[in-house]
């Protein structure tokens, strides 16, 4: 997962300190630059001097610099090396170990609390929101895909129906750019856009920041639509209600099956894109088997954004989520 990976620095737009409710007085930034260890880079955090996994709380930032030459641990510690399970084919599996992450020169034993302290800091701070969520009866989606599925059109052609109903606002969530915030912001509902750097997903203090960037506290929806990654997302709860994990009918119908972390956490399945279908080899049957292989219980929608096929069985979902608040 991606907690091992070295994802990088985040930027929330138009944040400038973080709201670490247990500490009133936490120095204001003009960006995010701490180590999120929910994002954390092996490397930096998990040898100390005896070999031991070292965490920091994400929720403190702290700025500090370390050496990356590991190389006398790496010739020393060759027990720490988890080697793959090879198949009949000779193919090789490397999610196979207790961690099902592999990173050269780290035990499964040190991913495996080094994952969990990565995501129970996260789940506090998710539950946090989760909370503050509620109270405010807020219907909070998770928007979880591949780059390249429509989910962007999907959500602008969502908003401009859905706003006419109830008050909504975004957290869009990139590597770089504004581009896709400013296309949210044309149709009118407010959007804050989170940049992540070389991080592969959101996590719960980013949507914490920018949730509050938005001052947003009527009864209503908040999108977040996430990085463009079917691994990562998969694993951190931002305090939504649910995932909702969109798949254009473009990517194959293999990919539940491909990605099945994602499909077994999400509550529905969107099929987008369903317009093209004419033109493809696509075999829409064997894609919501294939998901529900995964995930018996996940709800499949088929739509197409660009046409509106569909879309009102979306917005009637949409409406069903939220009166359940």
């Amino acid at each position: 997962m991606c907690s091992v990976c070295g994802c990088g620095d985040s930027q929330v737009e138009g944040h400038t300190h973080h709201h670490h409710h247990e500490d009133k007085t936490s120095t204001p930034t003009v960006i995010v630059h701490h180590h999120y260890y929910n994002q954390g880079d092996v490397h930096l955090h998990i040898y100390g001097s005896n070999g031991d996994v070292k965490s920091s709380n994400p929720g403190q930032g702290h700025h500090h610099s370390h050496t990356h030459d590991h190389h006398d641990h790496h010739d020393h510690h060759d027990h720490h090396n988890h080697y793959p399970e090879q198949l009949e084919s000779g193919d090789l599996h490397y999610g196979k170990g207790e961690a099902q992450v592999h990173v050269s020169g780290v035990s499964q034993r040190q991913l495996l609390t080094l994952e969990q302290d990565i995501l129970g800091n996260n789940n506090h701070l998710a539950a946090y929101n989760r909370q503050h969520f509620s109270e405010h009866q807020q219907c909070v989606l998770n928007l979880v895909s591949s780059p390249g599925s429509g989910k962007t059109t999907l959500l602008t052609e969502t908003l401009t129906l859905l706003s006419k109903q109830w008050p909504c606002a975004v957290i869009e969530g990139d590597q770089q750019t504004t581009n896709d915030a400013d296309r949210i912001r044309a149709t009118g509902v407010a959007a804050i856009q989170v940049n992540t750097g070389k991080g592969c997903h959101l996590d719960a203090q980013m949507v914490h920041d920018a949730y509050h960037q938005l001052a947003s506290n009527e009864r209503g929806f908040i999108f977040i639509e996430n990085v463009g990654n079917l691994v990562c997302p998969a694993s951190f709860d931002l305090g939504e209600d649910c995932k909702v994990a969109i798949l254009s009918v473009t990517e194959g119908e293999d990919k539940p099956l491909k990605y099945p972390n994602m499909f077994a956490a999400a509550k529905v399945m969107v099929l987008n894109k369903v317009d093209l279908l004419p033109y493809l080899d696509f075999d829409i049957d064997t894609c919501i088997a294939n998901a529900r292989r995964v995930n018996p219980q996940i709800q499949i929608i088929k739509l197409s954004a660009k046409t509106g096929e569909g879309m009102a069985a979306w917005l009637t979902w949409l409406n069903e989520q939220l009166v359940q608040k």
